[in-house]
């Protein structure tokens, strides 16, 4: 596999990017991939309507996308926010590898592209939200310098929008990693 080209994502590819996230946290369009939600958290993962609207409601977001063309093999979401002492921080979520390919260095790439995104909009660290029960990805994660930081949110099992929890207990842990400056 060559490359690929990171571009940003047009609204003329969400259709592909909601397909793609799906596929790789819920198990959609064939065999999960190892970082999938399957049997912790059902339903779609993102719906083209919802990443619609936060897009309108927070300026500073994007999506990258990975591809090699014409095939969306990657991608993550970066915006701007602020940490805990409001110091300006990124947060990067939604990192999505098409399962087929995962397990080949693509992760790693978009994670990388990330914090450099953050870096040059002044992040000095990059946080990131994570299920709690999803030992091998916080591992995953932690290998590439994030740590806990000790702070949790609660799942919000009433709101569709995260999908339809398969077990009780689920929580976010917080990670974070501190971003030497640009």
């Amino acid at each position: 596999m060559s490359a690929g080209v990171i571009s940003v994502c047009s609204d003329a590819e969400l259709p592909e990017v909601v397909a793609l996230v799906n596929a790789a946290y819920r198990g959609t369009d064939g065999p999960p991939g190892w970082t999938s939600e399957v049997g912790l958290v059902g339903g779609e993962r993102v719906t083209l309507d919802a990443l619609r609207s936060e897009i309108a409601a927070t300026p500073s977001l994007r999506i990258y996308l990975l591809r090699e063309p014409p095939k969306l093999l990657a991608c993550v979401r970066v915006e701007d926010g602020q940490g805990v002492h409001h110091e300006p921080v990124c947060y990067i979520s939604m990192l999505a590898v098409h399962p087929e390919v995962q397990d080949g260095g693509l992760g790693r790439r978009m994670l990388e592209f990330a914090e450099a995104e953050g870096r040059q909009r002044g992040a000095r660290a990059a946080r990131m939200s994570v299920v709690s029960i999803r030992t091998s990805l916080i591992a995953w994660y932690e290998r590439r310098g994030y740590r806990r930081t000790g702070e949790t949110e609660p799942f919000p099992y009433d709101d569709a929008r995260f999908g339809e929890p398969q077990q009780r207990g689920l929580e976010f842990i917080l990670l974070q990693k501190e971003l030497a400056p640009a």
